[in-house]
């Protein structure tokens, strides 16, 4: 008889059959190390093998488990090879492509046989597709039977396949059941009664093996009760993480700033327009913050245009008139450059040094200006992330502005506010944000921030006047273009990604201008795109915003970008193929002179609906707020943010669209934590984080 040694859930995943060195590593690639890793790596979608679906009923877009018998395999060529395999079942017929296919394959797939297959239908040139779908080959009475359950599908890595994953948690869920102690319940009962949510072995044990009679459609949408217990801990962990990051920040002493009698009044005085309200509300809020001896830790949005930098000005006079540095931090040189020469023109009529510092600089020049930082003096030092590499020292840094903070990790935005530290005191933060957050992401992503909002554009800001118009009027938008540039104005063509490639963008884009080049030979055509060096992209924005670029042809790198006031007319080729809050960026880089201006939304036909709605959406409304909420509905938080560069992790089993309704729950949750189990917050963290975290060197 065999005894089976009981393993621990702490025990590396080597110790369970089958993982050898290989496996290993492939896990590891994918944060699992320990048996518990595996339990907490979690199905980010079912396929439903229960039942089938008759072809006829087919909806497209939907996911469908499907059968029926082969009609024709073909190979077709055309831009790219493809293997055809059309099928029917009697009620309809639909056809599966392959890209990528082996000669076997091609021979495995005979007219005459049948076939079962798992996949998203799409809308093919002349009938339903789906694109590689999981299949088999039926081969007798047995083979032809249904599954009883969900299959579970995990998020994986190169050659680790799903069935090895399957198995692997079969092993990890052993274990769990073995010794129920191994795993801690850290969510106290009161919570757990008062939400009326299941224990944590429960939901993982039902979230990774659904039993047969399990609500399909409830666990397919990911609002089981169990799944909710899940995202409920997830959401809690980000958040505790973030109030730890947040109190151990205003635990911190930061200098006290007095209110400015001098330099702000100067500086408005001179300023050749108004503030409006919002201006003024935003500055106040933070010239209070500033005024005390706890760090400020503000994030403040506004449209593109609402005049969040005359704000940030504001905030650095008022350290400057204390004594103190200000570092402005932004995230492409092109943007930097655009904040030195604005403060150049306000501050230095004041009297006050602006310096610039990024990557490229010269080294005598780059030296100076190190020097210049060492020295007790009030300065503002504006520049890109070379702003806190190791030769940069502050000597006197009082307040930090970031620029386009969802550009930055969370962890530079720290590694620069270390930089300032000086006799336990730390910098005032205000981070800048022109891309609108919906609240829902504001309070996860952003969860250790204060909220500002300027919630009014300047009065002489012109509205964008939005037009749809197929691609199939291209000529008549030529014709535009000749006339606009006719009358000294300029012009943006924007290119869309064709795939999911930077290199096939950059691609269409040196198409396109060639052809517009060759159209258009009275007109001076440009070109920026991605693949560019740094100096070639500054080079090219320079010219356009000194007007020897009449026509420029760029992919989204202009998104967050420069001003060219003399800029009038954007035409976003493919413009269906964006997110909303992309396209919402992209319209804010005109519209900022005294001429008015016209955005023309370019697509391509058939329009499917969603898209449909999106380009409705961009030509009705102009507000950013309300256009980010709509793209979070229609595309969720990882595109509307930016998720990885925004110092988020990626959510296992959460999502802040669906799950939006537990938040103000988990927030007072969180202060429930904080204040009475003290000891189970580090332990949550870690049990959701772990890895992932960027916040510990703080």
């Amino acid at each position: 008889m065999t005894i089976h040694k009981q393993h621990s859930l702490a025990d590396p995943v080597t110790v369970l059959s089958g993982v050898g060195v290989r496996l290993q590593e492939k896990l590891e690639r994918i944060g699992i190390s320990v048996i518990q890793d595996l339990l907490f790596h979690l199905p980010h979608r079912y396929i439903d093998r229960t039942r089938l679906t008759p072809i006829g009923a087919l909806r497209f877009g939907h996911n469908a488990y499907i059968q029926g018998e082969i009609e024709l395999t073909q190979v077709r060529y055309g831009k790219r090879r493809s293997l055809l395999c059309r099928i029917s079942d009697g009620t309809g017929t639909i056809v599966l492509r392959f890209f990528y296919f082996s000669k076997a394959q091609e021979k495995g797939l005979q007219r005459g046989l049948t076939i079962r297959c798992y996949g998203q239908v799409r809308r093919g040139p002349n009938s339903l597709e789906i694109i590689h779908p999981e299949y088999r080959v039926l081969s007798d009475a047995q083979d032809n039977e249904l599954e009883e359950q969900l299959t579970p599908v995990y998020s994986s890595t190169e050659g680790l396949q799903q069935a090895r994953l399957r198995k692997l948690t079969d092993q990890a869920l052993t274990t769990l059941n073995n010794d129920k102690t191994n795993l801690t319940e850290l969510l106290p009962e009161e919570i757990l009664a008062k939400q009326n949510l299941p224990t944590l072995i429960d939901a993982l044990d039902y979230v990774h093996r659904p039993p047969p009679d399990a609500d399909v459609q409830s666990l397919i949408d990911g609002r089981h009760p169990a799944q909710q217990r899940l995202a409920y801990e997830e959401l809690l962990a980000q958040q505790l993480s973030l109030l730890e990051l947040r109190n151990e920040l205003r635990a911190e002493h930061s200098p006290a700033f007095e209110l400015s009698t001098q330099l702000i009044p100067d500086y408005v005085q001179a300023l050749p327009f108004t503030l409006t309200n919002a201006q003024t509300r935003a500055y106040k809020t933070i010239a209070s913050d500033l005024n005390k001896t706890v760090a400020m830790l503000r994030l403040i949005q506004g449209d593109v245009g609402s005049g969040k930098t005359v704000v940030a000005a504001l905030a650095a006079l008022q350290a400057i008139e204390a004594g103190y540095q200000v570092a402005i931090m932004a995230p492409t040189e092109l943007l930097a450059e655009q904040h030195y020469n604005n403060f150049l023109l306000w501050l230095e009529p004041l009297g006050i040094d602006v310096v610039f510092l990024t990557g490229k600089l010269k080294k005598s020049i780059r030296n100076d200006v190190e020097s210049r930082l060492q020295e007790k003096k009030p300065v503002v030092a504006i520049g890109t992330h070379a702003l806190f590499q190791d030769s940069v020292n502050f000597s006197k840094l009082g307040l930090i502005v970031i620029d386009e903070q969802h550009r930055f990790g969370v962890h530079q935005r720290l590694a620069l506010l270390e930089k300032g530290q000086q006799h336990d005191k730390y910098p005032h933060q205000l981070i800048m944000t022109a891309t609108p957050i919906p609240r829902t992401l504001t309070m996860t992503a952003y969860a250790d921030l204060d909220h500002t909002i300027i919630d009014e554009l300047p009065p002489n800001r012109k509205a964008v006047n939005t037009s749809v118009i197929s691609n199939e009027r291209r000529e008549d938008i030529i014709k535009r273009i000749k006339h606009i540039c006719a009358e000294g104005r300029q012009v943006y063509w924007v290119c869309t990604l064709i795939e999911e490639s930077e290199t096939l963008q950059c691609e269409t884009a040196i198409e396109t201008a060639e052809k517009l080049a060759e159209i258009l030979t009275s007109i001076r055509v440009g070109l920026i795109h991605g693949r560019m060096k740094a100096n070639e992209k500054e080079a090219i924005m320079q010219d356009f915003k000194d007007d020897k670029i009449s026509l420029l042809v760029a992919t989204t790198v202009i998104e967050v970008g420069v001003d060219v006031p003399n800029a009038s007319l954007m035409i976003i080729d493919n413009a269906e193929r964006f997110g909303l809050s992309q396209l919402h960026q992209l319209r804010g880089r005109i519209g900022r002179g005294e001429i008015k201006s016209d955005c023309v939304l370019m697509y391509q036909t058939p329009l499917g609906d969603l898209a449909k709605q999106r380009l409705e959406i961009m030509r009705t409304s102009s507000d950013g707020f309300l256009i980010a909420e709509k793209d979070l509905e229609l595309r969720g938080p990882g595109e509307v943010l930016g998720t990885r560069q925004a110092g988020m992790p990626e959510m296992r089993v959460a999502d802040l669209m669906r799950d939006a309704h537990l938040l103000p729950e988990i927030q007072n949750t969180a202060k429930t934590l904080l204040a009475q189990h003290p000891d189970k917050v580090k332990l949550l963290i870690h049990r959701w984080l772990g890895k992932s975290l960027e916040y510990s060197n703080v």
